[in-house]
Protein backbone atom coordinates (compact mmCIF):
# COMPACT_ATOMS: atom_id res chain seq x y z
CA UNK A 1 0.00 0.00 0.00
CA UNK A 2 1.25 3.46 -0.87
CA UNK A 3 -0.03 6.76 0.46
CA UNK A 4 0.52 10.35 -0.55
CA UNK A 5 0.77 13.57 1.43
CA UNK A 6 0.15 11.96 4.81
CA UNK A 7 1.46 14.19 7.62
CA UNK A 8 3.23 12.55 10.58
CA UNK A 9 0.09 12.38 12.74
CA UNK A 10 -1.89 10.68 9.95
CA UNK A 11 1.00 8.29 9.25
CA UNK A 12 1.08 7.24 12.91
CA UNK A 13 -2.71 6.90 13.01
CA UNK A 14 -2.76 4.72 9.92
CA UNK A 15 0.22 2.62 10.97
CA UNK A 16 -1.26 1.96 14.40
CA UNK A 17 -4.84 1.20 13.38
CA UNK A 18 -4.67 -0.28 9.87
CA UNK A 19 -4.29 -3.99 9.29
CA UNK A 20 -1.65 -3.31 6.65
CA UNK A 21 1.01 -0.66 7.21
CA UNK A 22 1.77 1.42 4.11
CA UNK A 23 5.13 0.76 2.49
CA UNK A 24 5.65 4.25 1.06
CA UNK A 25 4.45 7.81 1.60
CA UNK A 26 4.96 10.16 -1.32
CA UNK A 27 5.37 13.69 0.04
CA UNK A 28 6.89 16.97 -1.08
CA UNK A 29 10.57 16.47 -0.35
CA UNK A 30 13.49 18.53 -1.65
CA UNK A 31 16.38 20.53 -0.24
CA UNK A 32 14.07 23.38 0.86
CA UNK A 33 11.53 21.06 2.54
CA UNK A 34 13.42 18.04 3.80
CA UNK A 35 10.56 16.56 5.85
CA UNK A 36 12.71 15.84 8.91
CA UNK A 37 9.80 15.28 11.32
CA UNK A 38 7.81 13.28 8.77
CA UNK A 39 10.90 11.17 8.06
CA UNK A 40 11.37 10.40 11.73
CA UNK A 41 7.75 9.20 12.04
CA UNK A 42 7.93 7.15 8.85
CA UNK A 43 11.17 5.51 9.98
CA UNK A 44 9.50 4.56 13.26
CA UNK A 45 6.85 2.59 11.34
CA UNK A 46 9.07 1.27 8.55
CA UNK A 47 7.49 3.45 5.86
CA UNK A 48 9.70 4.59 2.99
CA UNK A 49 9.68 8.26 2.01
CA UNK A 50 9.30 9.06 -1.70
CA UNK A 51 9.82 12.57 -2.99
CA UNK A 52 7.38 14.36 -5.19
CA UNK A 53 8.88 17.54 -6.52
CA UNK A 54 12.56 16.77 -5.79
CA UNK A 55 13.51 19.92 -7.70
CA UNK A 56 10.88 22.10 -5.93
CA UNK A 57 9.67 22.91 -9.44
CA UNK A 58 12.52 25.42 -9.63
CA UNK A 59 11.25 27.56 -6.76
CA UNK A 60 13.73 29.61 -4.70
CA UNK A 61 16.12 29.72 -7.66
CA UNK A 62 16.68 26.01 -7.09
CA UNK A 63 18.87 25.42 -10.16
CA UNK A 64 21.15 28.36 -9.38
CA UNK A 65 21.20 27.98 -5.59
CA UNK A 66 24.65 29.05 -4.43
CA UNK A 67 25.13 26.15 -2.01
CA UNK A 68 24.13 23.51 -4.56
CA UNK A 69 26.14 25.12 -7.37
CA UNK A 70 29.27 25.43 -5.23
CA UNK A 71 29.08 21.82 -4.09
CA UNK A 72 28.42 20.75 -7.68
CA UNK A 73 31.61 22.43 -8.88
CA UNK A 74 33.67 20.08 -6.71
CA UNK A 75 32.17 17.06 -8.47
CA UNK A 76 31.56 18.58 -11.92
CA UNK A 77 27.80 18.19 -11.35
CA UNK A 78 24.80 20.49 -11.66
CA UNK A 79 22.78 21.82 -8.76
CA UNK A 80 20.03 19.37 -9.71
CA UNK A 81 22.42 16.42 -9.60
CA UNK A 82 23.72 17.50 -6.19
CA UNK A 83 20.15 17.79 -4.87
CA UNK A 84 19.22 14.34 -6.20
CA UNK A 85 22.37 12.83 -4.73
CA UNK A 86 21.57 14.45 -1.37
CA UNK A 87 18.12 12.87 -1.29
CA UNK A 88 19.46 9.50 -2.41
CA UNK A 89 22.10 9.55 0.35
CA UNK A 90 19.27 10.24 2.80
CA UNK A 91 17.47 7.12 1.47
CA UNK A 92 14.68 9.12 -0.15
CA UNK A 93 13.16 7.61 -3.29
CA UNK A 94 13.39 10.17 -6.08
CA UNK A 95 11.65 10.09 -9.43
CA UNK A 96 12.54 13.41 -11.05
CA UNK A 97 10.20 14.73 -13.68
CA UNK A 98 11.49 15.80 -17.07
CA UNK A 99 10.64 15.34 -20.72
CA UNK A 100 14.11 16.31 -21.93
CA UNK A 101 16.44 13.42 -22.82
CA UNK A 102 19.61 15.26 -21.75
CA UNK A 103 18.11 16.01 -18.33
CA UNK A 104 17.02 12.39 -17.95
CA UNK A 105 20.60 11.36 -18.61
CA UNK A 106 21.85 13.91 -16.07
CA UNK A 107 19.34 12.66 -13.51
CA UNK A 108 20.77 9.13 -13.83
CA UNK A 109 24.34 10.44 -13.61
CA UNK A 110 24.28 10.77 -9.81
CA UNK A 111 25.73 7.43 -8.76
CA UNK A 112 29.39 8.15 -9.48
CA UNK A 113 30.02 10.55 -6.61
CA UNK A 114 29.28 10.77 -2.90
CA UNK A 115 28.62 13.94 -0.95
CA UNK A 116 30.81 14.47 2.09
CA UNK A 117 29.53 15.02 5.60
CA UNK A 118 30.29 18.73 5.19
CA UNK A 119 28.34 18.83 1.91
CA UNK A 120 25.38 17.11 3.57
CA UNK A 121 25.44 19.54 6.49
CA UNK A 122 25.56 22.54 4.15
CA UNK A 123 22.53 21.27 2.23
CA UNK A 124 20.68 20.48 5.46
CA UNK A 125 20.87 24.22 6.26
CA UNK A 126 18.75 24.95 3.16
CA UNK A 127 15.71 23.33 4.82
CA UNK A 128 12.91 25.84 5.41
CA UNK A 129 10.71 23.22 7.03
CA UNK A 130 7.61 24.11 5.06
CA UNK A 131 5.93 23.48 1.75
CA UNK A 132 6.98 25.54 -1.22
CA UNK A 133 3.53 24.98 -2.73
CA UNK A 134 0.69 24.74 -0.19
CA UNK A 135 -0.14 23.12 3.11
CA UNK A 136 -1.75 19.69 2.86
CA UNK A 137 -2.80 19.90 6.51
CA UNK A 138 -4.68 23.20 6.17
CA UNK A 139 -8.44 22.44 6.16
CA UNK A 140 -9.16 25.28 3.69
CA UNK A 141 -6.62 23.88 1.23
CA UNK A 142 -8.14 20.42 1.55
CA UNK A 143 -11.64 21.86 0.90
CA UNK A 144 -10.39 23.79 -2.15
CA UNK A 145 -8.61 20.76 -3.64
CA UNK A 146 -11.57 18.47 -2.99
CA UNK A 147 -13.85 20.86 -4.89
CA UNK A 148 -11.94 20.38 -8.17
CA UNK A 149 -14.02 18.64 -10.79
CA UNK A 150 -12.41 15.67 -12.49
Amino acid sequence: IGISNFAPDRVADLAIFADVTPMVNQIETHVFNQQLKARQTMDEYGIQIESWGPFAEGRNDFFTNETLVNIGRKYHKSAAQVALRYLIQRDVIVIPKTVHKNRMEQNFDVFNFVLTKDDMEAILKLDMGESQFFSHVDPETVKRISSFKL
